[in-house]
């Protein structure tokens, strides 16, 4: 289960490590998604929100948190 403020975390949160690393997670391509699934997600809070991250794409709804990013003010 998710909490609301975890839609806020996938919008501004950057991707630790990796071939994405420093995208938001919501920026993601679902097909690095759809990798981590097959191979495992990382354990914690990380790994939960990358599969909550997959399942908003997956349902076409990655729309609703756009959104919820964070202006980048200079």
């Amino acid at each position: 289960m998710f909490e609301k403020e975890d839609l806020v975390t996938i919008a501004n949160m950057a991707m630790p490590f990796g071939k994405y690393q420093g995208r938001p997670l919501i920026d993601v391509p679902e097909e690095y998604l759809l990798w981590f699934e097959k191979k495992g997600f990382p354990e914690g809070k990380l790994g939960m929100l990358m599969q909550l991250t997959l399942e908003i794409k997956v349902n076409g709804q990655d729309e609703i948190i756009q959104p919820l990013k964070k202006a980048n003010k200079p």
